[in-house]
């Protein structure tokens, strides 16, 4: 496939920059202020399905509570940083991992979040001394909040999933995961807006098979790949504060329809039993959103193949329940 490009903040990007290479050169920058982020290796009968291995990448295990601290710190260390600091809107996760490495660095932060936004990610973002801002139901509503704010302020706008750093910084999960399991076949991964996929199909180029897993509800890069490109889509459910942005990013699209192999969707219902699952036989606490690509393994949305060794990428923690099954 040639070359393609996206135009974000009127700056023309190559998603072919966004490689190998760059990803390694940015996981050398972040390595001093992210955790790698340890695996469980599991058996599929464990949890009443047919037996075969599974490994659990623990990236909810990451600071602040997800993978986003990689793209946070990808950011504020890659960018020139005005002394006004930097801006962002995010359903919560993406602001609390902002939040810590603005706090980290000695960066003023400010962050929009939804209504939607659930009150411990909400208490991270704060915990994290950050100016907190609830703007809008939706993450669109609160990112056009925060666009705003950085044309009044002249701060760094940090974008969730659509900037070059933040793919660059979510692939250096992908180069972990290949480092410490070498030979998996197939890796699962939630999206929302896209960064952490687009990043990770961008360090894998194809040598893992990856699987996209989506809310039913929130179907953002099943209807983009539908339509050939990103569009609004439907933006509700169960994990509607962290996969919920309407729409996947114009960067990581091209990324995405040269490595990501399909689109798997699921029910509220099959993330809901995943939480459920993950907490009751490995007691691992996640959000829904941090569920939702085991919930297309238990939900039979996706089989393996016999001998096929499966990856689950187990994204986000920050939830106030934890004894989901009473």
């Amino acid at each position: 496939m040639t070359p393609e490009c996206a135009i974000k903040d009127g700056i023309m990007t190559a998603t072919s920059d966004i490689n190998r290479d760059r990803i390694a050169a940015t996981e050398a920058v972040i390595r001093p202020h992210v955790r790698r982020t340890p695996l469980i290796e599991a058996n599929l009968a464990d949890f009443g399905l047919t037996a075969a291995p599974v490994i659990f990448k623990l990236e909810m295990l990451q600071h602040s509570g997800s993978f986003k601290a990689r793209g946070a710190f990808a950011n504020l260390l890659l960018r020139q940083v005005p002394q006004a600091g930097v801006v962002a809107a995010s359903g919560g996760n993406h602001g609390a991992a902002v939040a810590y490495a603005a706090q980290k660095l000695g960066i003023p932060a400010t962050i929009f979040v939804p209504e939607i936004t659930s009150p411990a990610k909400i208490e991270r973002i704060k915990g994290y001394g950050a100016k907190l801002m609830i703007a809008g139901s939706r993450y669109a509503d609160a990112l056009a909040a925060s666009e705003a704010h950085l044309a009044r302020t002249g701060t760094m706008a940090v974008h969730a999933y659509d900037q070059a750093e933040t793919l660059l910084g979510q692939g250096s999960v992908g180069l972990e995961l290949e480092q410490d399991a070498p030979r998996i076949d197939t890796l699962l991964v939630a999206v929302g807006g896209g960064g952490l996929i687009g990043g990770i199909a961008a360090w894998s180029a194809g040598r893992t098979r990856i699987i996209a897993v989506e809310p039913e509800l929130s179907p953002t890069l099943h209807d983009a790949f539908a339509a050939g490109a990103p569009v609004d889509a439907p933006a509700s459910g169960l994990a509607a504060d962290s996969l919920a942005p309407r729409r996947v990013g114009e960067l990581m699209f091209p990324i995405a329809r040269a490595h990501v192999e399909r689109v798997v969707l699921v029910s509220d219902d099959a993330i809901r039993q995943a939480q459920n699952a993950l907490w009751s036989t490995l007691r691992l606490v996640t959000e829904p959103g941090g569920a939702a690509a085991f919930a297309a393994l238990l939900s039979g949305r996706f089989r393996p193949a016999p001998g096929e060794r499966i990856a689950v990428l187990v994204c986000g923690a920050n939830t106030t329940a934890v004894n989901f099954s009473g």
